[in-house]
């Protein structure tokens, strides 16, 4: 059975291809290898540069030549490469051949010794999948979820007036707006999204152990730690690990991961409030023409966008807990657990691209039902009783507090009303009484930014 869509285990790869297929430049076999070729190309360029005697006839007239390997790397390229996998047993030292062979068009001849020079697997490897993972959270996943903060700001400009009841433990409180509701998701997004940034893309780049070894015993008089960190931190982009073993030890890509799951977090807990907010009525949804809500009951119109969401957050988080638990985590100086485990990186991002999309195709369906969220106000005047009791504290009237709880408490539903006639025995001034009743649910909203 070939692999397709229909046939692909995960549905990462099969029901949800096409919210996920952009990811295959990223995280798919096809990119590993691609990138991998792009740190090899990039090193052999920066070794030219660095001194060494027998590359310093190079001019760097050949660069973009040698770019071009990577530029242009095609799925052939990459089938050969994993063709001579299957002879070396080795993936990375398969890249090396390779690139010998394409060297050998370019007439290096007597450059091909160079190539991978010094390094070990991990030297490739923990560069080649930060820099996959640099350019996935810059170009794929960071656009789409300012594309769902940039919906719910205007969710909220368009919404910042229209007055809402509050629920805390799930109880009528003091109203609020609907468009600040919102807004305390945008705010949250927005600062975990600066926290993210702030994590630097490490890499691993120093040979076997940490130490450059080959290269000092080859070449003692060159700084390769100066070579390093320029070669990882000004070529690539990255940030380099100062002091390693043989792997990179992965504490800031699971601070990333932990950066993932908070965000994923806020996601969750917006979906969950937008879906109970259509249970409310609070929102109808847009009917698309030709869908259909449920296969037994015509009239409903299910909130699935969000379930869909929610979903694949959890499982997204699930897989970021486990790349964050595990990775820093190594027996001495590497084991190769985390060699499996990296292979699964862009599966929490796919999960978390498939969500974002679902969310914001949600947040496109909701239709403002005011005069749901009026009712609700009308029906809950006992809410003013907070902006009352606080007024009589400030005119110093004895125990407030209880007076407006034996009110609330010994009334079964309080009306507009009930209000009235109670601010009406108080003995305060009328003018006072006055500034009372013109307390309503609807009003009663306080300032925010």
């Amino acid at each position: 059975m070939s692999l397709s869509p229909l046939t692909a285990v995960t549905p990462v790869d099969g029901r949800y291809y096409n919210a996920t297929n952009e990811l295959s430049n990223y995280f798919s076999e096809f990119a590993l290898i691609k990138y991998r070729v792009l740190v090899e190309v990039e090193y052999f360029i920066a070794l030219c540069g660095s001194g060494i005697p027998q590359l310093a006839h190079f001019d760097g007239s050949l660069n973009e030549r040698l770019r071009q390997i990577y530029q242009n790397f095609s799925m052939d390229d990459a089938q050969w490469i994993k063709e001579t996998e299957k002879v070396t047993n080795h993936d990375v030292k398969a890249v090396e051949y390779f690139l010998k062979n394409e060297f050998e068009k370019l007439g290096l001849h007597d450059s091909l010794e160079f190539i991978h020079f010094g390094l070990t697997s991990q030297d490739i490897n923990n560069t080649a999948i930060p820099y996959s993972w640099k350019e996935a959270i810059n170009r794929i996943y960071l656009p789409q979820l300012t594309e769902v903060i940039n919906e719910l700001n205007a969710l909220a400009n368009a919404w910042n007036d229209v007055p809402m009841l509050a629920r805390t433990h799930g109880q009528p409180a003091s109203p609020t707006r609907l468009g600040k509701e919102i807004q305390v998701f945008t705010e949250r997004l927005e600062k975990q999204v600066s926290l993210l940034q702030q994590i630097p893309f490490s890499a691993k780049f120093g040979g076997a152990t940490g130490n450059f070894n080959a290269h000092h015993v080859a070449y003692s008089e060159t700084d390769w730690v100066r070579f390093g960190n320029a070669f990882v931190n000004d070529v690539l982009g990255l940030s380099r690990s100062q002091t390693t073993t043989q792997i990179e030890h992965y504490d800031n890509f699971a601070a990333s991961c932990d950066a993932f799951k908070r965000i994923n977090n806020i996601l969750i807990d917006l979906c969950r409030d937008m879906w109970t907010y259509i249970s409310m009525e609070y929102f109808k949804q847009k009917i698309t023409a030709g869908q259909i809500g449920s296969s037994a009951m015509p009239h409903k119109v299910n909130p699935i966008d969000f379930e869909n969401a929610e979903g694949n957050l959890g499982i997204a988080n699930a897989l970021f807990e486990h790349l964050a638990a595990k990775l820093p985590i190594s027996r001495l100086q590497r084991d190769l657990t985390d060699s499996t485990v990296l292979r699964n990186v862009g599966v929490p991002v796919a999960h978390t691209i498939i969500a974002l999309k679902s969310t914001l195709r949600g947040l496109r369906k909701l239709i403002l039902n005011e005069s749901a969220l009026e009712a609700d106000l009308e029906n809950n005047w006992a809410v003013v009783a907070e902006a009352i009791q606080t007024i009589l504290r400030r005119e110093g009237y004895p125990k407030p507090y209880e007076t407006l709880k034996d009110l609330t408490r010994t009334n079964t539903h309080v009306t507009q009303e009930t209000i009235a006639n109670f601010v009406d025995g108080l003995n305060v001034s009328e003018e006072i009484k006055a500034e009372i009743k013109a307390i309503s649910p609807s009003n009663y909203t306080g300032v925010s930014l």
